[in-house]
């Protein structure tokens, strides 16, 4: 295993008035257990200062100013003694005291089950516990034959060719773009930034320590991405601008034939042991089949396919599409363009979040490289809250007397707070609350963060919401119901085709079988990850991985990463040339999430969405708990698997 997660990354040399300064806007909670740290001494988990249990997006635990100014100066006391000391610390707290810890950061007791998995996020030890360690000595000659090839370069991507450099295995990564980082080196329409904050979006052995915005923008994730491909050594083993375009299994040899074209047309065939698919689920633009779509003689763009040397400046704009990047880019660039419409087909429900736009100061950046585990155990807040607790409220309860609002009485409340939230922002304009209140259960669609600024941006006198579809379009613009509407520039905002896994790429099982026939428009697979009849293939966010409830994408990753790490490692220790996913393994779990699916939120008749298929099947996102999926992922049970000598 690997030790690579340091208390803090910086030794102390402030000085006191600089130390008072760095406190001053710190988040309590997450300072309370550095003090832990940094003493030895508990007691302040046990007197009259005691967080509320977070919630999401709030970081200050709903302490009073005085207690506030009460652990600041005692933080103040205790960093002065730490950078005088040498910055060296007491021993570490016990197991019993980092659960006491944890309970108290918390808000709550912290069922056993969930200690494990906080603990190995957390990392006190700073031990790496997501590396899977070789379970017996492998030669360098039996590695050299096993050369894995992973299909994309995106946040999947560079993490588990990371795991595959770690563990002395052979491997080659294939980009479709010039350059890492997949979603976001692809998405770069005004506004675009991430929706979970970064201090959890982020590789948990890994933290840039110093963003500039709690929820960054494109730029500084393409950054993050790009700087970890270069510090791990990742770059020299990628093929840029390379396409896989087919995929077919040697009966006779049990390797992968694969076939790419590069960006001259040129194909190559190269043989592989093993496949690991991390192209994603929003990486292939979709635009509506609209009807005189291309009679139009202004701009089209996808927002995903943004052309940056496009002025919008004193134009006129429509914006099809109310769903998360429209949200982003409508509040950006409204106060440019002449004139803008928005086609909505449905509303989204908001989350309220006022850091959404906000800058990560100086001093908090500071805390996070400075002060021992400040930045682990604030990564803990954001993580907990997130953390399996709101599944409760979006089971389909059969009982319940109010369906067409709500799911379950919970539903119910977060709708009327939400409702409210929307109503506090429109004022008098109840033709506006009535269009941007969904009709279909919280939670039934993508759960949007909202500062306030999506509504401001609708209310702006340049700006026109619509709600009825977009059904022709001509040479010079959009034909609705009420009549034409003259447009210089279409945007797009009609998110991806989500549910055609790894499209368009042709991939080809055992004795023949074709992928995308076997799937048709349902793709399931074991853990999201393998499919009969496809050994040695891998799926990183494959189906049913979406993240819809909570936690990170990121997490989720790192959790099929370390199980599929575990799977190759495993193929090669056993000598085995391939490994099957067995048919009954497979139908029991796939049985299980349909089942499980089907008495969720997304299910319910009014909440179409990306998550489901064109038969209003969920296909995309995760139904399971966090705690349960971790378990299931910390390494291969050989005998769910077929081995292949």
């Amino acid at each position: 295993m690997t030790t690579r997660i340091k208390p803090a990354e910086h030794l102390i040399t402030a000085t006191d008035a600089e130390l008072e300064r760095m406190l001053a806007g710190a988040s309590v909670p997450a300072l309370i257990m550095s003090l832990v740290h940094l003493t030895g001494d508990v007691s302040v988990l046990r007197g009259d200062i005691r967080p509320k249990k977070p919630l999401i997006n709030e970081y200050h635990g709903g302490l009073s100013e005085e207690q506030n100014a009460r652990v600041r100066g005692l933080a103040l006391t205790a960093l002065k003694d730490y950078r005088d000391r040498g910055c060296t610390l007491p021993p570490a707290p016990s197991a019993e005291r980092v659960l006491e810890m944890m309970n108290f950061i918390a808000g709550e007791q912290v069922a056993d089950e969930y200690v494990p998995m906080m603990l190995e996020e957390l990392a006190l030890d700073g031990v790496d516990l997501r590396l899977t360690p070789w379970t017996q000595p492998v030669s360098a000659d039996t590695l050299a034959k096993r050369h894995v090839l992973v299909i994309g370069a995106g946040m999947s991507g560079l993490l588990q060719a990371m795991r595959l450099k770690e563990a002395g295995i052979p491997f080659t990564v294939v980009e479709k773009n010039e350059s890492v980082g997949g979603t976001w080196f692809e998405n770069k329409y005004p506004g675009c930034r991430v929706d979970i904050a970064n201090h959890f979006y982020s590789y948990s052995f890994e933290q840039n320590q110093s963003w500039t915005e709690y929820f960054a923008q494109r730029d500084e994730l393409v950054s993050y991405f790009r700087g970890f491909a270069e510090r791990h050594g990742l770059v020299p083993h990628m093929q840029f601008n390379t396409e896989v375009i087919a995929a077919r299994f040697d009966d006779q040899t049990n390797d992968w034939e694969v076939t790419c074209r590069r960006a001259d047309q040129t194909e190559t065939v190269t043989r592989y042991s093993a496949l690991v698919s991390a192209v994603g689920q929003l990486n292939r633009p979709l635009i509506p089949d609209v009807k005189g779509r291309e009679r139009f003689k202004g701009i089209q763009m996808h927002s995903a396919e943004w052309d940056s040397t496009v002025s919008l400046a004193g134009k006129r704009v429509a914006v099809v599409g109310s769903g998360a990047s429209s949200f982003q880019l409508v509040p950006t660039i409204a106060p440019s363009v002449a004139k803008m419409y928005v086609f909505q087909r449905s509303p989204a429900w908001m989350m309220p979040n006022p850091i959404y736009h906000e800058p990560v100061s100086e001093a908090f950046n500071w805390l996070v490289q400075h002060v021992p585990f400040y930045g682990r155990w604030f990564r803990f807040l954001i993580f907990w809250p997130g953390s399996d607790g709101i599944l409760p409220a979006l089971r389909i309860d059969p009982t319940w007397p109010h369906p067409e609002r709500a799911v379950n009485a919970l539903n119910d409340q977060m709708r009327e707070g939400l409702t409210a939230y929307l109503r506090s922002q429109v004022g008098d304009d109840m033709a506006l609350l009535d269009k941007v209140t969904p009709r279909y259960p919280v939670m039934g669609k993508r759960m949007l963060q909202d500062n306030g600024s999506w509504l401001k941006a609708l209310q702006r006198p340049n700006v026109r919401l619509l709600t009825e579809a977009v059904t022709q379009i001509d040479e010079t613009g959009i034909l609705t119901e009420e009549g034409h509407i003259d447009v210089d520039v279409i945007i797009w905002a009609t998110g991806f085709h989500a549910t055609q896994f790894l499209s368009p790429m042709k991939v080809t099982g055992r004795q023949g079988v074709n992928l995308h026939g076997l799937w048709g428009d349902e793709a399931r697979a074991y853990l999201g990850i393998t499919i009969p009849q496809f050994p040695n293939l891998f799926c990183l966010y494959g189906p049913a991985t979406n993240l819809a409830h909570a936690g990170s994408i990121i997490f989720h990753s790192e959790c099929q990463v370390r199980y599929v790490t575990s799977c190759i490692k495993t193929l090669i220790e056993r000598g085995a040339s391939a490994m099957d996913c067995k048919t009954e393994v497979y139908e029991a779990y796939v049985t299980r999430l349909i089942n499980e699916l089907a008495g969720l939120v997304w299910s319910h008749p009014q909440a179409g969405s990306w998550y489901r298929n064109s038969k209003g099947r969920v296909v995309t996102t995760s139904p399971w708990r966090l705690v349960d999926y971790w378990g299931w992922t910390q390494a291969i049970n050989p005998s769910d698997y077929q081995w292949l000598a």
